[in-house]
C-alpha cells in the first residue's frame, strides 16, 4: 500500500499547508498554544477560519498570544481557557469550559507537552512526564469525545516524537517508583504513550467517525529544552556554539504543519491510527540502517500494547477519584 502524504514539501511550513483550506465553521482545540508549535498551530488554523479554544496553564501569556494571533490573522474568534496537564482536576474543569463553549469540536490537536523534566510527581501522584503528556491528554480527550462525537467526522492529533524510540511503556513501573529515574527514558515512554493513545483512539471511536493519528513534528529549538542541563544540547548536536539550530531541524511554523495536515488534510478523511511525520505516512524503522528523524518503532503502533495502555490509563485515573 503506498504511504498516504501531502502533495507539499515535507519542509512547508503550517500556514503554507492550509493557504487553500476553508475551516470556517469548524472548531479545534489546541494545548499548549501559548508557545512554541502550538502558536505556529493556532496561527495557520486561524489563517483558515477556524474557530480556536487554547487550554494553557499560563493564562496571561496565553491570551497575550491569542491576541496577536488575533490581530495577525484577522480572525477574533479564539477563545482562552486555563487548564494544567499534570492536574486531573484541572483538565476536568477545563473540558467542562470548553464543551460549554463548544458542543461540537471537530479537531483536538494534543500539541502540549514537557521533556526531560527532573523527577517528579504530578499532582495526582504520576511521573511527571507520564502524568502531563500523556495521562492528562488523554482524560481531556475523554471528557471532550461528547463534543467530538457530535461533530463527527471529527479528528484527534496525538504529538508523540521520535524519542518513542527511546522507552516502550514502563508496564511494570511506568512511575519509576522502583527502578532509577531516567528523564530521557521517562520521555520516550511518556511519546510512546502518545502514539498508542491515538491508535486505540481510532480503533475503538473511527467507526462513530472521531479518527486519531500520531504526529512526530521533526527536532525543532523551543521552549520544550527548558529541562535539559546546560551544554546537552549542544553536545546532542542539536546546536553549535554559538546556539545556531543544527541544519536539519525545523522552524516552529515547519514543525507545526504535519499536526495541521493530519487535522485537516482530505487525503486522511477516515484514516487513522497512523504515525505521521514530514507531511506524510511514516514507515517502519530499519533497524539495521535507522534514520535519525524518520520512522517508528513498532512497539509505538502495536494493538495489543494499545489495548493495554488505554486499560491502565483508565485504572490510573480512577485511582485518583478524578
Amino acid at each position: 500500500m503506498t504511504p498516504i502524504k501531502s502533495p507539499l514539501a515535507p519542509r512547508a511550513d503550517a500556514t503554507t499547508v492550509l493557504a487553500h483550506t476553508d475551516l470556517h465553521g469548524r472548531t479545534a482545540v489546541v494545548t499548549g498554544a501559548a508557545s512554541g508549535l502550538g502558536v505556529e498551530t493556532v496561527r495557520a488554523l486561524l489563517s483558515a477560519g477556524a474557530s480556536v479554544i487554547m487550554p494553557v496553564r499560563d493564562t496571561v501569556r496565553g491570551q497575550q498570544v491569542a491576541d496577536e494571533l488575533a490581530r495577525e490573522t484577522g480572525n477574533a474568534a479564539v477563545q482562552v481557557v486555563p487548564m494544567d496537564l499534570s492536574s486531573l482536576a484541572s483538565v476536568r474543569q477545563a473540558a467542562a469550559a470548553i464543551l460549554a463553549a463548544a458542543p461540537r469540536i471537530h479537531m483536538l490537536i494534543n500539541n502540549a507537552g514537557v521533556m526531560a523534566t527532573p523527577q517528579g510527581l504530578t499532582a495526582d501522584g504520576f511521573e511527571t512526564q507520564f502524568g502531563t503528556n500523556h495521562l492528562g491528554h488523554f482524560q481531556l480527550t475523554r471528557l471532550l469525545l461528547p463534543a467530538l462525537l457530535a461533530a463527527a467526522p471529527a479528528r484527534v492529533v496525538s504529538l508523540s516524537s521520535s524519542a518513542h524510540r527511546l522507552s516502550d511503556i514502563r508496564w511494570d513501573d511506568p512511575n519509576f517508583q522502583t527502578t532509577p529515574y531516567d528523564p530521557w527514558q521517562a520521555y520516550g515512554q511518556s511519546k510512546t504513550a502518545n502514539a498508542l493513545f491515538a491508535a486505540e483512539l481510532n480503533r475503538r471511536y473511527g467507526p462513530q467517525g472521531v479518527t486519531a493519528n500520531a504526529v512526530h513534528p521533526g527536532g525543532i529549538m523551543t521552549g520544550l529544552q527548558k529541562h535539559m542541563p546546560e551544554g546537552e544540547a549542544q553536545r546532542r548536536g542539536w546546536i553549535d556554539e554559538n546556539g545556531v539550530p543544527n541544519p536539519a531541524f525545523k522552524t516552529p511554523a515547519q514543525g507545526a504543519s504535519t499536526s495541521v495536515w493530519a487535522a485537516t488534510a482530505p487525503e486522511l478523511d477516515g484514516v487513522g491510527g497512523l504515525f505521521l511525520e514530514d507531511l506524510q505516512q511514516s514507515t517502519p524503522l530499519d533497524e539495521a540502517n535507522p534514520s535519525p528523524l524518520f520512522g517508528y518503532k513498532a512497539h509505538a503502533l502495536d494493538a495489543d500494547s494499545a489495548r493495554r495502555l488505554w486499560t491502565l490509563s483508565e485504572q490510573m485515573i480512577e485511582q485518583t477519584g478524578q
